[in-house]
């Protein structure tokens, strides 16, 4: 019973994406996941999907796709996903020129809209006018991602999936060859095995001798209850940081680093942003370390202060709402969008992982991804 033809490593939405579209083409699918309370980047995600970010040919089709699949996600799996269309205002720090930043966004396919801050408080009444010199309005979509997660994994169930809450510790292979995987309960058979497991990717891989180009941040933000004041956009900063540190880590110095994992915080930003979801709760602010250890101790006192600070001066009412700092490993790749393929050094092993925009590209992807195996495998991507 412990053979399969595909196993899945990672059930946030992208391994619960896989895993669903695999088990529709009638294959024999088993999730695994090391957390059952899955505290992952999934979890932990403002929702947002910015089908609006294509640069090209290709990635303009995926986001195209993306907002036709999630239009119609719910009643295919069955659940709520709570999907909507809401306004992306993206702040403009005031000691910067605005229309510097928009020049930044021309080369998306949907264009910004800027505002001045009096056009942007009409939109946002909590939005303080005093700290932006501007806002960029962008058309985006919103999920309540564990909500998704969740029915992506009820629908594959209901379509003869397997789910086990083990974690991998080890892939098995044999003379170049992928076998199946251990974990720490037991074995597991099959010729196809495709990582998805987020910021643990890299480590998962490495076992094997594979470095590739995916790492990750340790990500933290401050999840609250239900409350009854009301934010009507999903809110962010213009000018991206975290993006830049990304970027910065593909730099060979940099990239040493990750090979002696340590607690040393290597790059450190905070971007503060907001999002409500529609049972009341927010989500506020993100910080984002470059840490190459995966388990490193992260002053969560600090992260709060810090976080409650920066969202103060954008968005003052939100600032002392009750709340607790989560934290979770978000998994970046720093020249590239995402690794979706086959991994020709070992036949059968396959990475889903590295996206920048999970949420957008994750659905599409797993799609096409499941097409690959069953209609024409050779035009399935090759990452090595």
């Amino acid at each position: 019973m412990n053979n399969f033809d595909w196993i899945v490593v990672g059930a946030g939405i992208t391994g619960s994406s896989l895993s669903y579209e695999l088990a529709k083409q009638g294959l024999k699918v088993l999730l695994l996941e090391k957390d059952p309370n899955y505290d992952n980047a999934t979890r932990y995600s403002y929702g947002g999907v910015a089908y609006w970010s294509g640069t090209d040919n290709y990635s303009i089709q995926l986001c195209q796709e993306s907002r036709d699949i999630y239009h119609n996600l719910s009643e295919e799996l069955g659940e709520n996903t709570d999907f909507r269309e809401l306004d992306l205002m993206l702040t403009i720090p005031v000691n910067n020129e605005p229309r510097a930043i928009v020049e930044n966004y021309q080369k998306f396919f949907i264009k910004p809209q800027l505002l001045d801050p009096k056009e942007a408080n009409e939109i946002e009444p909590l939005l303080n006018t005093d700290y932006i010199s501007g806002c960029l309005k962008l058309p985006h979509g919103h999920i309540h991602p564990q909500k998704t997660n969740n029915a992506y994994q009820q629908a594959f169930l209901r379509l003869g999936g397997t789910i086990n809450y083990q974690e991998v510790t080890q892939l098995l292979s044999q003379n170049q060859k992928i076998a199946g995987v251990k974990t720490n309960k037991e074995e597991y058979y099959s010729k196809n095995v495709v990582i998805c497991a987020g910021g643990l990717s890299r480590f998962l891989l490495q076992n094997m001798g594979i470095n590739i180009n995916i790492y990750f941040t340790h990500s933290q933000l401050i999840l609250t209850s239900n409350v009854d004041i009301k934010l009507k956009a999903l809110v962010m900063p213009a000018i991206l940081n975290r993006l830049d540190i990304e970027e910065k880590s593909g730099d060979s110095e940099i990239k040493s680093l990750w090979n002696n994992p340590n607690d040393e915080i290597i790059s450190d930003v905070m971007e503060p942003g907001a999002i409500q979801f529609l049972d009341g709760s927010f989500c506020l602010g993100q910080i984002s370390q470059i840490i190459t250890n995966t388990t490193a101790k992260l002053n969560k006192s600090l992260a709060e202060k810090t976080i409650r600070e920066g969202v103060s001066k954008i968005l003052p009412d939100l600032q002392n709402l009750p709340g607790k700092v989560h934290n979770c490993l978000v998994s970046f790749c720093p020249d590239s969008n995402f690794l979706v393929g086959k991994i020709d050094n070992f036949e059968g092993l396959h990475l889903f992982s590295g996206f920048t925009s999970t949420l957008m590209f994750a659905p599409p992807l797993a799609r096409r991804f499941a097409s690959w195996v069953t209609e024409d495998y050779t035009k399935m991507p090759s990452l090595l």
